[in-house]
Order: C-alpha cells, then sequence, then structure tokens
C-alpha cells in the first residue's frame, strides 16, 4: 500500500503484516492481526485505520466509518495514521473528509511542508479553489518555492473559471492573478516553462492578446521550448485574435519554408491571404512588411508560392502529400470565389489523377482525395475511374475474369479506385443484378487478397478486408430495397471476414449494428466485449450495446452493460481529481481547466443519464414485486419524485456517430440535421422515461392513512403534497408523450448506418403509453377515494371500475400486438419480426407497472374491508352490501392473471416454435450465396435462433414472478 513507503516509524514492523494482508487482498486475516495489535496496543491508531480498511473492503462500511471517525476525532498527525485513512476515505468516495483530517494536522504541525501539500491536495480533489489559493500562499510562506506560489496562482483562475458571474470573474480574479506573476516577473523570480505557460493563460483570458504577444516573443517566451513549435503557434494564435494578417501569412509561410507538408500552416496560409486581398493590404514601400518577414497579398504570389513548394518536394528524398493537396485546397477556395478561370492553377481532374499515380498506392490516398472529389462533376465521374483504374497494374486470373493485383500496393490503388467509386454513387446508380454482380467481385478479390495477408499476426488487419466491407455495404442498399436474403449475406461475409481479421473493429462495429437491427442481442455483447472499449469508448459507442439490450428482452445482459458503463462515469469523478493533482505537481496548468471541463462533458453525457434511468428502470423490474419490495428497492435507491438529477439544459451529446466507415455520397450520409433530430428524439425518449421513474418511485409515498374527509392532518404529513406532486409530473408526462408524438409525425429515416432510432415509436404504436398513463391516473383517484372514504364516493367508484375495464382492454390489445411469430420462412429465406420482441418487453414493463399500482390499491381497499367487517359484528346483520369498488377490483385482478397466464402460454408456443425451428435445411437464394460462405451462413442462423429462444425465456421467467405476485392480491 502507499503508506509503506513512508513509514518511519518504530511501529512499522508491527504494522508489516497487516499491509501485507491488505495487499494481496487477504482483509478477514488484516481485520484479525489488526485486532491482536490492538489487544497489546490500545493507542496504535494507524492499526485501527488498517483494520477499517478491511472493514470497508469486506462490505462493513458502517462499521468502518465508525471506527475512522474513532480515530479522526483524535486529530493524528503521524504519517501512517493520516495516509491510511486518505485511502479509507478515497475507497468510501468521500474526499471532504480528508480536507478536515489535514486541517487538524496543519495545525498542530504549523510548520509542515508535507502536510500543507496534502491538504492543497486534499482540497483540489473536492474543487474547493479559494481553499487552494489559501493554502498555497500558506505554503509558499513556510517554503518560499515557485510551484507553491503558482499553486495559488492557478487557483485564482480555477476561481475565475467556476465563477457565475462573468464580470467577477474578469474584474477580481483574473486581474489579482495578473498581479501575483507580474510581482514574480518584475523580481526576475520566473524559472519554469510552466510559469510562462500560466502568465500567458492568464492575459489570454483577459484578452489583452497584445501583452500575451508581447510574452511570448520576448524573452520570457524563450522558456516555452518543451512543444515543437509551441512558441510559434502561441503567436499564431495571438495573431488571429488581434487580426494582425501580415504576421499571421509571413509566420505561416516562413514555416511553411521548414516543413512544407504541415497542413494546419497552409489554412492559415490561405486564411490570412484571401483576408489580405479582402482588406486590399498593400505592403510598405520601404520598412519590412511585418513583425514576421515577407507577406504575400495576393493569388498570383499564393499560386507562385504552392508551385515552389512542389518543385522543391520533387527533389525531397521522402514524398510530401501536403504540397499537391494545398494546390486543390487553392482551387477549391478560388473557385468558391468565383476566380477560378483567371488564374491556371490546372484541371483538379488531371491533378488527382497525378495525385493518386503518386500516393494511391497508400491508405490515406482516398481520404486525402475525398475532400476535393466536389470539384469534379458528376459527368466526370466514370471517365475519372476508368482513368484511375487503367494505371493500376492489374493482371488477368486465367480461371476468372476479374484482373487481381500482384501485390500489395496494388491492391492498395484499386482499393482507393473501389471506395471513390461509392463516394461518387457509381454503385448506388447501379441495378440489383449489377449491385450483385460487384458483390462477388469485391469478395473474390477480398479473398485473393488474403494471400497477401497469410503472415499477419491475429492482432493485424487483413490488407483486403475494406473489398469485404465495401461488399456488405452494397448488400444492405440491397437489403432497404427490400431484398431480405442481402441482410443474412451480410452477416455471412462479416462472420467469414471476422474468422480470418478477428482484430478488425470495423467488422464487429457493423455485425453488432445488424444483429441488434433482426432483434438478436446474444452475440452483441460478445462482440462487444472482444472491441476492448477504453475509458471515454464507454461513452461515444456505449450506445451500441445500452440501446438495444433490454428492449431485445436480454435482461441480465442489460443490467450487465449497464453496471459497465456506470462504473466508468462514476469513476470519472475520481479519476478526474487524481489527474489535476498530477497536473498541478508536475507543473501542467493549462491541462486543468482541460480536465474540469472533461469531466464536466462526461457528467452532463446524455448517455450517462441515459443508462442512469434506465438501470434504475430496470433494477425495479427486474427486484420489485409488490410494494414492499418496491418500497425499498426505491429507498436504496435514494429515488425521490420530487428530484430531478438530468441536467437538461446541459445534456452533451457524446455519441461518434461516425465510428463506422461510410463511403457514401453527402447525400447519403449521415447530416448535422440528423445529428440533430437525434439528439432531439433521445431527449425526449429520455425526458419519457425519467417522468415514468420517478412516477413509479412516488407510489410508496402515498402511504395510507385514513382520514376525516378535508382535515389539515393530510397537508401537515406531507401525503397530499405527495399526491400533488404525481399529478404534476403525470402532467409532464403526457406533455412529453404530446412532443413525442409530434416528433414521430415527422417520419424521420436516418441513414442505415446512422444513429439508431429511440424505442419511442413502438412505444406509441403498441399502445404502452396509454396505458402506463391511464395507471397512473388510476393512482390519483384511488387517492381520491382514501381521501374522501367509501360513503360519499359513487362517482370515484364509478370511475375506478371504468379504469379498471379498460385498462384490461388496453393491455389485452397490446398483448394482441405481440402476437406472431418472431421468426419465419419465406421463400426459403429467414424473416425477423424484432418488433414483436419489442412489443413483449413493453408489456411485461406495463404489466410490472399494473401490478405496482394495484398493490398500491390493495393497500387502500384492505383497511375500508376490515373496517366494515367490524361494523357488521357490531350490528350483527347477516348482509351488509359492500361497495362495488371491492367487486370492480376483484373482478380486474383475476382478469390481469388470466391475461397473464395468456401471455406465458404464448411465450412457451414460442419457444416450442423457436426450438423445432430447423434453420440448418434452409439456405439464402443461389443468386447470392457461395459455397464459402455455407458454413458462416449457418453460424449467423444459428445465432440468431439461439438470442431470440434467450429472449423468450427471460421474458417469460420475469411473467411467471409477476403472475406469482398477482396470486397474492387479495383483499
Amino acid at each position: 500500500m502507499a503508506a509503506r513507503g513512508h513509514v518511519q516509524d518504530p511501529n512499522d514492523r508491527r504494522l508489516r503484516p497487516i499491509y501485507d494482508y491488505l495487499d494481496n487482498g487477504n482483509n478477514k486475516m488484516a481485520i484479525q492481526q489488526a485486532d491482536k495489535l490492538l489487544k497489546k496496543h490500545k493507542d496504535l491508531h494507524c492499526a485501527k485505520v488498517l483494520k477499517a480498511i478491511g472493514l470497508q473492503r469486506t462490505g462493513k462500511q458502517d462499521e468502518a466509518y465508525a471506527l475512522a471517525q474513532e480515530v479522526a476525532a483524535l486529530e493524528p498527525t503521524d504519517d501512517n495514521s493520516l495516509q491510511a485513512l486518505t485511502i479509507l476515505y478515497r475507497e468510501m468516495h468521500r474526499p471532504e473528509l480528508v480536507t478536515k483530517l489535514y486541517e487538524a494536522a496543519v495545525k498542530k504541525v504549523p510548520n509542515s511542508e508535507e502536510y500543507h501539500s496534502h491538504l492543497f491536495m486534499a482540497y483540489a480533489r473536492v474543487g474547493e479553489y479559494k481553499k487552494m489559493q489559501q493554502a498555497g500562499m500558506a505554503l509558499y510562506k513556510i517554503v518560499p518555492k515557485n510551484p507553491y506560489y503558482f499553486w495559488s496562482v492557478m487557483s485564482l483562475i480555477m476561481q475565475s473559471i467556476s465563477a457565475q458571474d462573468e464580470n467577477l470573474s474578469k474584474t477580481m480574479f483574473l486581474p489579482l492573478a495578473e498581479r501575483m506573476v507580474e510581482k514574480m516577473v518584475k523580481e526576475d523570480k520566473i524559472e519554469a516553462e510552466a510559469e510562462v505557460e500560466l502568465y500567458y493563460m492568464i492575459l489570454e483570458r483577459l484578452e489583452k492578446y497584445k501583452e500575451a504577444l508581447d510574452v511570448v516573443r520576448g524573452k520570457l517566451g524563450e522558456k516555452l521550448t518543451s512543444e515543437l513549435q509551441s512558441r510559434e503557434n502561441k503567436c499564431m494564435a495571438m495573431y488571429k485574435k488581434l487580426r494582425r494578417w501580415p504576421e499571421c501569412n509571413a509566420l505561416s509561410r516562413r514555416l511553411l519554408l521548414k516543413n512544407s507538408d504541415d497542413w494546419q500552416f497552409y489554412i492559415t496560409y490561405f486564411d490570412s491571404v484571401f483576408q489580405l486581398i479582402d482588406e486590399s493590404w498593400t505592403p510598405p514601400a520601404e520598412e519590412e512588411h511585418s513583425l514576421e518577414g515577407e507577406v504575400h497579398c495576393s493569388v498570383e504570389q499564393a499560386v507562385e508560392f504552392i508551385e515552389e513548394r512542389i518543385t522543391e518536394e520533387s527533389k525531397s528524398s521522402r514524398p510530401l502529400r501536403g504540397p499537391y493537396l494545398a494546390k486543390l485546397e487553392l482551387i477549391r477556395r478560388l473557385r468558391h470565389r468565383g476566380c477560378n478561370d483567371e488564374y491556371k492553377l490546372g484541371d483538379p481532374e488531371e491533378l488527382m489523377f497525378q495525385y493518386f499515380k503518386k500516393f494511391g498506392d497508400k491508405p490515406c490516398c482516398f481520404t486525402d482525395l475525398k475532400v476535393f472529389v466536389d470539384l469534379l462533376s458528376p459527368s466526370q465521374y466514370s471517365k475519372f475511374i476508368q482513368q484511375l483504374l487503367e494505371v493500376i497494374p492489374l493482371s488477368a486470373a486465367a480461371e476468372n475474369e476479374v484482373a487481381l493485383p500482384g501485390d500489395i500496393k496494388a491492391l492498395q490503388q484499386h482499393l482507393c479506385v473501389v471506395q471513390l467509386s461509392r463516394l461518387l454513387g457509381i454503385y448506388h446508380a447501379m441495378d440489383k443484378k449489377e449491385k450483385l454482380t460487384v458483390v462477388r467481385e469485391l469478395m473474390f478479390r477480398y479473398r485473393h487478397g488474403l494471400e497477401f495477408g497469410k503472415s499477419c499476426l491475429k492482432t493485424e488487419l487483413q490488407f483486403s478486408d475494406y473489398y469485404c466491407l465495401l461488399a456488405v455495404h452494397l448488400l444492405l442498399d440491397l437489403w432497404l430495397e427490400g431484398e431480405e436474403a442481402a441482410v443474412w449475406q451480410c452477416l455471412t461475409l462479416l462472420e467469414e471476414g471476422l474468422a480470418h481479421s478477428p482484430s478488425n473493429a470495423q467488422f464487429k462495429l457493423l455485425l453488432i449494428r445488424i444483429y441488434c437491427r433482426l432483434g438478436a442481442f446474444e452475440p452483441v455483447a460478445e462482440l462487444y466485449s472482444s472491441l476492448d472499449a477504453k475509458h471515454i469508448q464507454h461513452d461515444t459507442i456505449g450506445y451500441l450495446l445500452t440501446r438495444y439490450a433490454e428492449s431485445l428482452g436480454h435482461y441480465a445482459a442489460a443490467s450487465q452493460s449497464c453496471n459497465f458503463a456506470l462504473r466508468f462515469f462514476h469513476s470519472n469523478q475520481k479519476d478526474t481529481s487524481e489527474y489535476i493533482i498530477q497536473a498541478y505537481k508536475y507543473g501542467a496548468f493549462e491541462k486543468i481547466p482541460e480536465f474540469i471541463a472533461f469531466r464536466n462533458r462526461l457528467n452532463s453525457s446524455l448517455h450517462f443519464a441515459q443508462v442512469r434511468t434506465e438501470r434504475m428502470l430496470l433494477d425495479l423490474l427486474l427486484e420489485a414485486n409488490i410494494s414492499t419490495s418496491l418500497e425499498e428497492s426505491i429507498k436504496s435507491m435514494s429515488l425521490s419524485p420530487e428530484e430531478d438529477d438530468i441536467p437538461w439544459k446541459d445534456l452533451r451529446d457524446n455519441r461518434d456517430l461516425t465510428v463506422l466507415f461510410s463511403w457514401d455520397p453527402k447525400d447519403r450520409d449521415i447530416s448535422e440535421e440528423h445529428r440533430k433530430l437525434s439528439l432531439e428524439e433521445e431527449t425526449l425518449w429520455l425526458r419519457i422515461r425519467s417522468l415514468t421513474l420517478r412516477l413509479v418511485s412516488g407510489l410508496p409515498t402515498l402511504s395510507h392513512t385514513i382520514q376525516p374527509k378535508n382535515s389539515e392532518k393530510t397537508a401537515e404529513n406531507g401525503v397530499s403534497s405527495r399526491i400533488d406532486t404525481i399529478r404534476s409530473l403525470l402532467q409532464q408526462l403526457e406533455a412529453a408523450a404530446d412532443s413525442g408524438k409530434k416528433f414521430l409525425e415527422q417520419k424521420i429515416q436516418y441513414p442505415v448506418l446512422g444513429p439508431p432510432p429511440t424505442r419511442m415509436a413502438g412505444f406509441f404504436s403498441n399502445g404502452s403509453c396509454q396505458c402506463q398513463t391511464s395507471l397512473f391516473y388510476l393512482v390519483s383517484d384511488i387517492y381520491e377515494l382514501d381521501t374522501n372514504g367509501l360513503e360519499d364516493s359513487a362517482e370515484i367508484q364509478e370511475r375506478i371500475g371504468n379504469s379498471f375495464k379498460s385498462l384490461v382492454e388496453r393491455l389485452t390489445d397490446l398483448f394482441n400486438k405481440c402476437k406472431g411469430d418472431l421468426i419465419e420462412v419465406r421463400d426459403g429465406t429467414l424473416k425477423t419480426h424484432p418488433n414483436l420482441l419489442e412489443n413483449l418487453v413493453f408489456f411485461v414493463e406495463t404489466i410490472s407497472i399494473a401490478l405496482w399500482v394495484s398493490s398500491y390499491c390493495d393497500s387502500v381497499l384492505r383497511p375500508f374491508k376490515s373496517n366494515l367487517q367490524k361494523k357488521k359484528k357490531k350490528k350483527k346483520e347477516s348482509s351488509v352490501a359492500m361497495p362495488p369498488v371491492f367487486t370492480h377490483f376483484l373482478d380486474y385482478v383475476t382478469e390481469l392473471q388470466t391475461l397473464t397466464s395468456n401471455v406465458i402460454d404464448h411465450i412457451k408456443g414460442l419457444e416450442i416454435i423457436l426450438t423445432a425451428l430447423k434453420l440448418e435445411e434452409l439456405s439464402l437464394k443461389d443468386t447470392l450465396l457461395l459455397q464459402e460462405e455455407k458454413k458462416f451462413t449457418k453460424t449467423v442462423q444459428g445465432k440468431v435462433q439461439s438470442s431470440y429462444h434467450h429472449s423468450v425465456q427471460e421474458i417469460g421467467e420475469l411473467l411467471k414472478k409477476r403472475l406469482d405476485t398477482i396470486k397474492k392480491l387479495k383483499i
């Protein structure tokens, strides 16, 4: 453990065995060893803390906390106890307790550099910036070292960043930080690069760009050496802010003379040239053009400069792409300004052709040219592609008409042309027969290309993988056009590709998307796991997993995937604090605001809010059967109907929607409009789910208390205010549902590999929304009956009776929309119906809410019935008329039981059909199937069949639990 390296205590020998046990994960032995030691040495505080760590790790959090507080109350100052308590509080996720610990230690040992620095870092973990500033200065007074002084300065900047009032930030915190640094500059005490970086950061935030530029260009700027061109980049940024285009131009030109392959400087060079042209700037006759040297301020000079770079490049030993791409960029800009004809730079088609001849064997050639294809007119596309094909050295195979590459370079060139063909829409214009011919050719080339990758390791990609991917994209086009067999062929080819290239993430991502579209989640979990997603990827691509797990009936996998994602989001808070502390330690001050922004971005993540909401709903679905267990579950989640912890205004869509490669033309690709619409849809669906969760969490709060009509006590005990909360949430749910319906009226179609649509359309179309809303309205009516009593409530009882009847009808209607075969065979082709699976999942969720609401009804009606029975005994009457609400409720429960039994029988039927389905006898149409693919076809169909079987089993098990609970509902 961390503490052991610092132990300089005579008790070190006694404590060492406990440390060893804790390090090795043997927590029980650590506790026993600590107890033995404490019997002999009662005042050995560190032993108590180590015992508390053992208790914390064995799940006894309360005991651990009590023991830790016992030691903390003694305000220890020995290094062992302090470090052990720090570790314990960190594991408890209570960093605020560490600050109190070191505050006490600093009071007792006021001149300890170590304790003061620990106190500063403790404040950093909890973001107490003002206290950090004070702690930094206190530390500097004890030990006058520059880093401590600048810790205090950085803490002022953090106060300015976190200040709600921007005016306060610019008039108080930043000017104070500036004065503090200026004091050190005047006293010539600036020692390190980090201190100059900090000074630059302050001036930039104060918008003192001229002063910041002077710092970078002056003597202090000489310290900026750790990053390549750090000084030049900072100067360039300030010139842009000050709109000093001559300096911008001269500096970018000078840097391009040094390295003519640095693309960012070409962009700055072109921006500045055209800015100077627009401003009609002319160079001074006698003086220097600018602080940075010669300036180019005309198109002629820019053209000449680029031509010079190309000439220079031809003499270079290493071919550079920058100058050639810069020429195309200049043509594009000139064309955009409408002055291309005046300055002949060459024909874009010919320039791209020459570029291909030079760099076509590089995988980056396609992405380079992709940016400039809009310089070609549609009439040039076919000719351009044909021109490229003619220069590729291909040799015809004897047994096949397809001309094949003889080496890897020729293969890369051909791949580039195939990708450009897709991008230019040539494949999209083909009919079905032509597309199938291209698919066969691409797969033939793919299999031939595997010859070049025989020596590749399993972790390396095959050179011809893109052929397989492009073939799959063509088949997806056919699927969208109604060719059902094409989607199975997609899966077959991808499984074949993955067998040869097990590390290809694109194969896995495409398989995930297609299996999910077909309603088969089982193979997806393993595929996602093999992607080995790291850190931020759990936020950017996690949606691929969490969107489908629960909706396709894989509850256990859904729970696991939600836990996995939440673990990352929760650890982010702790990890970011550590990054910030390291940044302070090593003087990387400019990174600290970035870390804070990163943490805020994750805390405001749309995916985080979705996973948190869905995980809680899922837990209630799996664990809460009746009102008592519902109450316990809600309590353990710290759920409250009044609280909404989703930052609606700051929600960030961190999804990577371009994670799947696409070679589609712009009009078919994911657009900015698609992103906006998808975010709107996801937010609307999240609001509906969040309100549903809050409404469910409000059910146990409506505690049953019979009060006289209009009694003030109901208001006092908070129940009436709680029903008001429920009613308010219900209104919000209705408004959110209306917004959702309006959104769906637009009938938006995302690209096939674009953002996956939410479950919202199914929620409305199958009647789940109406069912769930009606159930929450029933809660309001039952509460009213509870408050008014049975005597004067004939109208309410009739309303409740009608609600019960209508609910059974709606639930029956929802069940009818679940009927049908999940997998069927049409003309030798499989057809799956994932919507039926999603409807079944919605049915389970709705019946669960019905059960929780029925449980509340039961808790209200039961006392009424017992009171009536007592009256009956007192009056000794044989027949006291029972209010109709009891009959209504019992009929409703009986019908609910019958309906649930019918659904369970239906699911058993589905299981039998799925088991009996002999998929291995099926084959896809001969027009699509090749001999090599038959074994993979069988694998694919088996995976889909197994997944559907697993789904209906899990749904059936959950419904059986619900049925058992419904049977217990008797007043």
